[in-house]
């Protein structure tokens, strides 16, 4: 039932004591003027609907949101009320204070309602993302790609030359720690949300898909102008990241229903692996539970389709107009195992492309839009090296990482209203302390390890200048460790047959160390410090870094959380301008 216009003319908006109720959006949430977000009020149990008063500013909650709202008795699964409006707006920027009243109990929760400049700083936006790039990716990527002599580095990867920095806090609503959906989901959106969740905060009910939403980047650009839009990962296109900039759910592994959600946005270019959750069940190889053929509505709705590498360059040149290019059934393969070990599933997809070529076919197709365009990068795998502790693989892909980043800053060169920016989404427990030295005498691994003076350089080369070392397996490396890890076997040595499996579930259902590297030449098992239901090394809670060129990126400077980085991308496209 509706609350009634008496009940409304009494309202406003939050609620109870500090236990008794949450309110979406939550206290000091930061909110894009105009934006549509879903507000919900859930009470701690159940209440009457003449005992609820709901003002924002003491004024009627539905006079400032611009509508009415649903009161439930009793949610579903829930022995408790709740109220819901769904795509309520705030017009006028300002600070907003938000009362809740049932009964005795009163929350009030406070919202910072923002607008932004009337002229757009910038036409365009190219946002880099690596997924999980820590400190210790950049530096081992720059002496893997540059080299070092006498203490300084040969060269400078493409992101030192970038102009502004900044810390970027990268904690969930629901808990210091974090996952790739909430942290991205918090760029795409300015909303805080909780582990798994992409554009929404998550509620208490079962259902994954009927959380209050929040408005993300594609939507904000589709309902203010004719910008177009470019997604461009190596990993699935459904997955976390990537879904951040199109999808509403408090589960990010539901990926069928993000391919119905990207397709609802349509994207104008979307290239990457994922091509199972695109095809109909009776297709070998679908992980769909349907008969929707995703791959034929994306064509029909004027996509050109790109498999693989030859096909996509053959797409870019035919000035094809929409691309949607799918180069695996699942995540693509590192750079490592694509360009030069042939490892991972490069028998099985020989041609994928990498991530330079792609962000080349996405700038040239996304610039031919007058109005500009909003594009997304994410280089996936140095995260899902990371996890497994494959190290060499994790740093060749930041190498790649960095190249494709060189090109977007030569095309914002040639463009100078574009604003560039590299971030990470999270990060990982992982430094570089020294080297690992073969030459060293002894069979203990553990003594090959130098440190301090003992480290000197390692001996990677690049003598053909392609920006990777010539070979990852040298005699003295990088000696590259991570501070969090489940039972496992360390071999001190790059994984030459195939990404690191380091840890495989035993009959009890824990985590132990993967025997199959027990018996290589100084192997070592390390018991975990994480909990034996854990398979892989985590996320850490550590800042990531942060830096931009380009107008608008003055803004990024000291501390900033994730939800501040969208203020900037929508304050340098003007996506809120004063209303007249």
């Amino acid at each position: 039932m509706r609350l009634f216009a008496a009940l409304l003319a009494a309202t406003a908006c939050f609620i109870g004591t500090a236990d008794a109720a949450n309110v979406y959006p939550i206290d000091r949430a930061t909110i894009l003027a105009g934006s549509a977000f879903d507000f919900k009020v859930e009470f701690a149990g159940v209440v009457k609907a003449e005992d609820v008063s709901i003002t924002i500013n003491g004024e009627p909650a539905a006079k400032i949101l611009g509508k009415d709202f649903e009161f439930i008795a009793k949610e579903e699964g829930v022995d408790a009320s709740a109220v819901l409006l769904r795509a309520a707006k705030v017009v006028k920027p300002g600070a907003y204070a938000v009362e809740v009243k049932a009964g005795n109990d009163t929350k009030t929760v406070h919202w910072d309602v923002y607008g932004t400049p009337d002229v757009p700083k910038a036409k365009n936006i190219i946002f880099f993302l690596g997924d999980g790039m820590s400190v210790a990716h950049r530096t081992g990527a720059r002496l893997l790609s540059k080299g070092m002599t006498e203490g300084k580095a040969n060269g400078r990867l493409a992101m030192d030359d970038l102009d502004y920095m900044a810390f970027i806090g990268t904690s969930s609503t629901n808990a210091i720690a974090t996952d790739s959906a909430n942290t991205m989901s918090a760029h795409m959106t300015g909303h805080k949300t909780a582990v798994n969740a992409l554009g929404v905060y998550a509620d208490r009910t079962k259902d994954p898909l009927d959380d209050p939403r929040v408005e993300n980047i594609t939507e904000a650009l589709a309902r203010t102008g004719r910008k177009s839009v470019g997604i461009v990962t190596t990993a699935e296109v459904e997955d976390a990241t990537p879904a951040a900039v199109v999808a509403h759910t408090r589960l990010r592994d539901r990926k069928a229903d993000i391919v119905e959600m990207m397709f609802a946005l349509k994207p104008e270019v979307v290239l990457g692996g994922g091509s199972a959750y695109f095809l109909p069940k009776t297709t070998p190889g679908s992980k769909r539970k349907d008969d929707q053929d995703f791959i034929k509505a994306f064509t029909e709705a004027g996509y050109s389709l790109a498999t693989d590498a030859g096909t996509l360059q053959a797409v870019g040149q035919a000035n094809a107009g929409k691309i949607l290019g799918l180069f695996h059934t699942g995540n693509m393969d590192s750079v490592l195992d694509r360009k030069f070990l042939k490892k991972g599933t490069v028998d099985k997809f020989p041609d994928q492309p990498g991530l330079v070529d792609m962000t080349k076919v996405a700038l040239a197709q996304l610039a031919k839009n007058p109005d500009g365009f909003f594009l997304m990068v994410e280089a996936a795998t140095i995260d899902k090296m990371s996890h497994p502790m494959d190290w060499d693989r994790a740093l060749y892909d930041t190498i790649e990482f960095d190249q494709a980043l060189r090109v977007a800053m030569d095309f914002a060169k040639e463009h100078p209203d574009t604003l560039v920016i590299a971030t990470p989404d999270h990060t990982h427990g992982v430094s570089i302390i020294g080297t690992i030295d073969d030459d060293k005498p002894g069979e203990d691994m553990r003594e090959k390890v130098g440190v301090y003076a003992a480290a000197g350089f390692p001996n990677y080369t690049d003598a053909n200048g392609d920006g990777y070392p010539d070979k990852v397996d040298v005699s003295r490396r990088l000696a590259v460790f991570a501070n969090n890890f489940p039972d496992y076997y360390e071999t001190w040595r790059p994984k030459m047959n195939g990404p690191f499996d380091p840890a495989i579930k035993n009959e009890k259902g824990e985590y132990v160390a993967n025997a199959a590297y027990k018996d290589l030449p100084g192997a070592v098992l390390r018991i975990g410090n994480i909990p034996r239901s854990t398979d892989t090394a985590v996320h850490a809670v550590d800042d990531g870094v942060l830096q931009a060129s380009g107008p608008g990126a003055e803004a990024f400077k000291g501390y900033m959380e994730e939800s501040d980085v969208y203020r900037v991308l929508v304050e340098a496209f003007a996506l809120a301008p004063a209303q007249k």
